[in-house]
């Protein structure tokens, strides 16, 4: 069986049934709706300038199809406009988490691996190794690489693509308004520091 046809069967639909390509309309939403997600992700995880974001999508999702079936370098573009935008008024570093292909490396700016100390790896993402959003954003954000793995301080991951081995200990989900972008689920979380020390603890400074 080929490809196409397993993937097919897969989705539901017709073998040979093309993949719509989004419209300007649809583009739209899915900027509007990123734009939402991150900037009340933004605010509910009170991330400071300089600290992480990361994000995971699945523009495949987006579009209605199987992660890893359709692709859409329109989708990421739209996704990564409001991203992009969001993160440098709040003066945050956007971290964009590759595919498995890629063992989930993620494309961050030169800068924020400097700071970091996060260990570069060689590879240009590819919307086929790499997947769309991690693609674009290699040749958008300013003086990209890529790096193997990084902690960030709050994550939204789009589709369901997986981004929890790249946040810090310890994740506290956030339901977001913004439930759906496009036709994927979004999930997010902030992250907050560890409670040690047991019953006898003390967790706020009294005056």
């Amino acid at each position: 069986m080929a490809e196409e046809e397993r993937q097919a069967m897969q989705e539901g639909r017709p073998a040979g049934d093309p993949v719509a390509e989004p419209d300007g309309e649809f583009l739209a939403a899915v900027r509007a709706q990123t734009r939402s997600a991150v900037d009340e992700l933004l605010a509910v995880a009170g991330l400071s300038p300089g600290q992480v974001l990361v994000v995971g999508c699945s523009t495949s999702e987006v579009m209605g199809r199987r992660i890893g079936t359709a692709g859409s370098e329109a989708v990421a573009d739209a996704i990564l406009d409001a991203l992009l935008e969001a993160t440098q008024a709040a003066r945050v570093y956007l971290a964009v988490q590759c595919c498995e292909h890629l063992n989930r490396a993620l494309v961050v700016e030169r800068a924020a691996a400097g700071r970091y100390g996060w260990e570069r790896v060689t590879v240009v993402p590819m919307p086929r190794a790499g997947g769309s959003l991690a693609a674009r954003a290699f040749r958008r954000l300013p003086d990209a690489v890529v790096v193997e793995e990084i902690k960030a301080d709050a994550g939204l991951d789009i589709g369901l693509t997986l981004i929890g081995m790249h946040l810090r200990r310890v994740a506290v989900p956030v339901r977001l308004s913004t439930a759906t972008i496009g036709h994927a689920r979004v999930v997010a979380a902030r992250t907050r520091p560890k409670l040690i020390g047991g019953a006898r603890a003390v967790y706020e400074l009294q005056q």
